[in-house]
Protein backbone atom coordinates (compact mmCIF):
# COMPACT_ATOMS: atom_id res chain seq x y z
CA UNK A 1 0.00 0.00 0.00
CA UNK A 2 2.99 2.55 0.35
CA UNK A 3 3.66 1.98 -3.08
CA UNK A 4 0.12 2.33 -4.09
CA UNK A 5 -0.31 5.71 -1.82
CA UNK A 6 3.61 6.47 -1.52
CA UNK A 7 3.51 7.85 2.02
CA UNK A 8 7.32 7.68 2.51
CA UNK A 9 7.37 10.53 -0.02
CA UNK A 10 5.14 12.69 2.27
CA UNK A 11 7.70 14.47 4.65
CA UNK A 12 9.96 15.40 1.63
CA UNK A 13 7.36 17.06 -0.57
CA UNK A 14 5.98 20.33 -1.49
CA UNK A 15 2.38 21.26 -1.24
CA UNK A 16 1.56 22.66 1.91
CA UNK A 17 0.34 21.35 5.17
CA UNK A 18 1.14 17.33 5.10
CA UNK A 19 -2.85 16.30 5.83
CA UNK A 20 -3.26 18.30 2.26
CA UNK A 21 -0.47 16.28 0.75
CA UNK A 22 -1.79 12.98 2.01
CA UNK A 23 -4.91 13.53 0.14
CA UNK A 24 -3.53 14.50 -2.85
CA UNK A 25 -1.59 11.70 -3.08
CA UNK A 26 -5.01 9.65 -2.09
CA UNK A 27 -6.53 11.38 -5.04
CA UNK A 28 -3.82 10.85 -7.56
CA UNK A 29 -4.20 7.00 -6.59
CA UNK A 30 -7.79 6.97 -6.75
CA UNK A 31 -7.78 8.69 -10.39
CA UNK A 32 -4.87 7.26 -11.88
CA UNK A 33 -6.25 4.17 -10.88
CA UNK A 34 -3.76 2.13 -8.44
CA UNK A 35 -7.08 2.54 -6.23
CA UNK A 36 -10.18 1.02 -7.87
CA UNK A 37 -13.93 1.68 -6.74
CA UNK A 38 -14.74 -0.61 -3.62
CA UNK A 39 -10.85 -0.87 -2.41
CA UNK A 40 -10.09 -0.59 1.47
CA UNK A 41 -7.72 1.76 2.66
CA UNK A 42 -5.30 0.70 5.24
CA UNK A 43 -6.44 1.33 8.98
CA UNK A 44 -5.55 5.16 10.01
CA UNK A 45 -2.85 3.66 12.14
CA UNK A 46 -0.70 2.38 9.85
CA UNK A 47 -0.54 4.91 7.21
CA UNK A 48 0.37 7.31 10.32
CA UNK A 49 3.30 4.81 11.22
CA UNK A 50 3.83 4.58 6.91
CA UNK A 51 3.87 7.64 6.34
CA UNK A 52 5.56 8.96 9.68
CA UNK A 53 2.28 11.28 10.48
CA UNK A 54 0.34 11.74 13.06
CA UNK A 55 -3.41 9.73 13.23
CA UNK A 56 -4.81 13.40 13.38
CA UNK A 57 -3.12 14.31 10.27
CA UNK A 58 -4.58 11.34 8.34
CA UNK A 59 -8.28 11.82 10.01
CA UNK A 60 -8.10 15.52 8.69
CA UNK A 61 -7.41 13.91 5.00
CA UNK A 62 -9.73 11.52 4.84
CA UNK A 63 -12.22 13.87 6.17
CA UNK A 64 -12.28 15.81 3.35
CA UNK A 65 -11.96 12.70 0.99
CA UNK A 66 -15.50 11.52 2.32
CA UNK A 67 -17.03 14.93 2.29
CA UNK A 68 -16.33 15.51 -1.59
CA UNK A 69 -17.59 12.29 -2.00
CA UNK A 70 -14.67 10.00 -2.69
CA UNK A 71 -14.03 7.95 0.04
CA UNK A 72 -16.83 6.17 2.65
CA UNK A 73 -16.53 5.19 6.06
CA UNK A 74 -18.42 1.90 6.94
CA UNK A 75 -19.15 1.08 10.63
CA UNK A 76 -17.05 -1.81 11.38
CA UNK A 77 -15.30 -2.63 8.58
CA UNK A 78 -12.91 0.54 7.49
CA UNK A 79 -12.79 3.25 4.65
CA UNK A 80 -13.28 2.36 1.07
CA UNK A 81 -13.23 3.71 -2.24
CA UNK A 82 -16.17 5.51 -4.04
CA UNK A 83 -14.96 6.38 -7.63
CA UNK A 84 -17.51 8.47 -9.07
CA UNK A 85 -19.86 6.10 -12.08
CA UNK A 86 -22.17 7.85 -14.53
CA UNK A 87 -25.73 7.18 -12.72
CA UNK A 88 -28.61 5.65 -15.21
CA UNK A 89 -32.15 6.25 -15.12
CA UNK A 90 -34.79 3.75 -15.90
CA UNK A 91 -38.68 4.63 -16.94
CA UNK A 92 -40.82 2.49 -14.99
CA UNK A 93 -43.00 3.00 -17.93
CA UNK A 94 -42.37 0.54 -20.27
CA UNK A 95 -41.23 -3.39 -19.78
CA UNK A 96 -37.97 -3.51 -21.29
CA UNK A 97 -34.98 -5.81 -20.89
CA UNK A 98 -31.92 -4.88 -19.28
CA UNK A 99 -29.85 -5.77 -22.75
CA UNK A 100 -32.59 -3.35 -24.47
CA UNK A 101 -31.77 -0.78 -22.43
CA UNK A 102 -28.17 -0.39 -22.49
CA UNK A 103 -28.43 -0.76 -26.50
CA UNK A 104 -30.97 2.25 -26.04
CA UNK A 105 -28.02 4.47 -24.10
CA UNK A 106 -25.35 3.37 -26.42
CA UNK A 107 -24.19 0.77 -23.87
CA UNK A 108 -23.34 -2.79 -24.67
CA UNK A 109 -24.88 -5.02 -22.23
CA UNK A 110 -22.65 -8.33 -20.94
CA UNK A 111 -23.53 -11.27 -18.78
CA UNK A 112 -21.64 -13.17 -16.45
CA UNK A 113 -23.24 -16.61 -15.32
CA UNK A 114 -23.77 -17.78 -11.88
CA UNK A 115 -25.87 -20.48 -12.97
CA UNK A 116 -28.22 -21.71 -15.18
CA UNK A 117 -30.27 -24.75 -15.55
CA UNK A 118 -33.56 -27.55 -14.53
CA UNK A 119 -34.30 -27.73 -11.20
CA UNK A 120 -37.41 -29.02 -9.23
CA UNK A 121 -39.48 -25.58 -8.24
CA UNK A 122 -39.42 -24.56 -4.68
CA UNK A 123 -43.08 -24.40 -3.26
CA UNK A 124 -43.15 -20.65 -3.90
CA UNK A 125 -42.20 -21.01 -7.46
CA UNK A 126 -44.55 -23.52 -7.71
CA UNK A 127 -46.89 -21.43 -6.52
CA UNK A 128 -46.00 -18.18 -8.42
CA UNK A 129 -45.42 -19.48 -11.83
CA UNK A 130 -48.33 -21.92 -11.54
CA UNK A 131 -46.63 -25.19 -11.85
CA UNK A 132 -48.55 -28.46 -12.21
CA UNK A 133 -47.03 -31.94 -10.61
CA UNK A 134 -43.81 -32.97 -12.43
CA UNK A 135 -43.10 -29.76 -13.94
CA UNK A 136 -39.48 -27.93 -13.56
CA UNK A 137 -38.23 -24.61 -13.25
CA UNK A 138 -35.57 -22.65 -15.31
CA UNK A 139 -33.64 -20.63 -13.18
CA UNK A 140 -30.99 -17.93 -14.98
CA UNK A 141 -28.55 -16.48 -12.38
CA UNK A 142 -26.21 -13.25 -13.57
CA UNK A 143 -24.49 -10.33 -13.27
CA UNK A 144 -25.59 -7.73 -15.97
CA UNK A 145 -23.03 -5.52 -17.31
CA UNK A 146 -22.94 -2.09 -19.07
CA UNK A 147 -19.52 -1.41 -20.84
CA UNK A 148 -18.08 -4.30 -18.65
CA UNK A 149 -19.19 -2.16 -15.43
CA UNK A 150 -20.97 -4.52 -12.81
CA UNK A 151 -24.42 -2.79 -12.94
CA UNK A 152 -27.03 -5.67 -11.27
CA UNK A 153 -27.25 -8.86 -10.06
CA UNK A 154 -30.26 -10.55 -12.06
CA UNK A 155 -32.43 -14.56 -10.82
CA UNK A 156 -34.79 -15.54 -12.72
CA UNK A 157 -37.29 -18.12 -12.50
CA UNK A 158 -39.69 -19.35 -15.67
CA UNK A 159 -41.67 -22.56 -16.47
CA UNK A 160 -39.91 -25.25 -18.18
CA UNK A 161 -42.35 -25.83 -21.19
CA UNK A 162 -41.39 -21.46 -21.95
CA UNK A 163 -37.46 -22.13 -21.25
CA UNK A 164 -37.15 -25.89 -21.70
CA UNK A 165 -33.18 -25.24 -22.43
CA UNK A 166 -31.11 -22.29 -20.58
CA UNK A 167 -28.62 -22.91 -22.31
CA UNK A 168 -30.24 -21.05 -24.95
CA UNK A 169 -29.89 -17.92 -23.49
CA UNK A 170 -27.18 -15.50 -24.82
CA UNK A 171 -27.02 -11.51 -23.19
CA UNK A 172 -31.16 -11.43 -23.68
CA UNK A 173 -33.49 -13.33 -22.09
CA UNK A 174 -36.28 -11.57 -23.80
CA UNK A 175 -34.32 -11.81 -27.48
CA UNK A 176 -33.73 -15.82 -26.55
CA UNK A 177 -38.10 -16.02 -26.12
CA UNK A 178 -38.74 -13.57 -28.69
CA UNK A 179 -37.21 -16.17 -31.18
CA UNK A 180 -40.00 -18.92 -29.98
CA UNK A 181 -42.84 -16.22 -30.78
CA UNK A 182 -42.75 -16.03 -26.25
CA UNK A 183 -43.39 -12.27 -25.42
CA UNK A 184 -44.17 -10.44 -22.14
CA UNK A 185 -47.19 -8.13 -22.40
CA UNK A 186 -47.08 -6.79 -19.07
CA UNK A 187 -45.40 -6.76 -15.29
CA UNK A 188 -45.76 -5.65 -12.20
CA UNK A 189 -42.66 -4.69 -10.24
CA UNK A 190 -42.28 -4.22 -6.11
CA UNK A 191 -39.14 -1.97 -5.90
CA UNK A 192 -37.65 -1.73 -2.29
CA UNK A 193 -34.00 -0.92 -0.84
CA UNK A 194 -31.67 -3.34 0.74
CA UNK A 195 -28.70 -3.77 1.84
CA UNK A 196 -26.14 -6.06 0.21
CA UNK A 197 -24.52 -8.65 1.68
CA UNK A 198 -20.62 -9.80 1.15
CA UNK A 199 -20.97 -11.93 -1.71
CA UNK A 200 -23.25 -9.50 -3.94
CA UNK A 201 -21.13 -6.07 -2.74
CA UNK A 202 -17.64 -8.51 -3.99
CA UNK A 203 -20.18 -9.26 -7.06
CA UNK A 204 -20.89 -5.81 -8.18
CA UNK A 205 -17.67 -4.55 -6.87
CA UNK A 206 -19.11 -2.12 -4.36
CA UNK A 207 -17.89 -1.39 -0.36
CA UNK A 208 -19.32 -3.61 2.21
CA UNK A 209 -22.35 -2.77 3.60
CA UNK A 210 -23.73 -0.77 0.84
CA UNK A 211 -27.14 -0.46 -0.49
CA UNK A 212 -28.79 -1.65 -3.59
CA UNK A 213 -32.46 -1.18 -5.20
CA UNK A 214 -34.16 -4.43 -5.22
CA UNK A 215 -36.72 -4.77 -7.97
CA UNK A 216 -38.82 -8.07 -7.95
CA UNK A 217 -40.99 -8.63 -11.00
CA UNK A 218 -43.57 -10.86 -11.93
CA UNK A 219 -43.92 -10.92 -15.36
CA UNK A 220 -47.39 -12.04 -18.41
CA UNK A 221 -48.08 -13.61 -21.47
CA UNK A 222 -51.00 -12.14 -23.63
CA UNK A 223 -52.94 -15.18 -22.11
CA UNK A 224 -52.83 -13.68 -18.21
CA UNK A 225 -50.76 -16.48 -17.23
CA UNK A 226 -47.56 -15.66 -15.26
CA UNK A 227 -43.99 -16.20 -17.88
CA UNK A 228 -41.27 -14.94 -15.03
CA UNK A 229 -40.57 -14.27 -12.04
CA UNK A 230 -37.43 -12.25 -11.16
CA UNK A 231 -35.59 -10.25 -8.60
CA UNK A 232 -33.02 -7.82 -9.42
CA UNK A 233 -30.40 -6.00 -7.58
CA UNK A 234 -29.13 -2.45 -8.82
CA UNK A 235 -26.00 -0.76 -7.50
CA UNK A 236 -27.65 2.56 -6.09
CA UNK A 237 -24.84 4.66 -6.81
CA UNK A 238 -25.37 4.02 -10.52
CA UNK A 239 -29.16 3.53 -11.25
CA UNK A 240 -32.18 5.44 -10.73
CA UNK A 241 -35.46 4.43 -11.04
CA UNK A 242 -37.97 7.02 -12.62
CA UNK A 243 -41.95 7.26 -13.11
CA UNK A 244 -43.41 9.92 -14.64
CA UNK A 245 -46.84 10.90 -12.80
CA UNK A 246 -49.83 12.74 -14.24
CA UNK A 247 -53.01 13.95 -11.93
CA UNK A 248 -56.24 12.52 -12.25
CA UNK A 249 -59.36 14.72 -13.45
CA UNK A 250 -61.09 16.84 -11.56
Amino acid sequence: MNDTLRLSALQGSRGGPLYVKLKQSIEDAIRSGRLQHGDALPAERDMADEGGISRVTVRKAIDDLVKEGLLVRRHGSGTFVVKPVARMQQPLTQLTSFTEDMRRRGMVAGSIWLDRGLYFPTPEETMMLGLAGGARVARISRLRTANDMPIALENTSLPDDILDDPDRVEDSLYLALAARGIRPVRANQRISACILVDRETQLLGVPPGSAALSVQRIAYLDTGRVMEVSRALYRSDAYDLVAELTTGAS
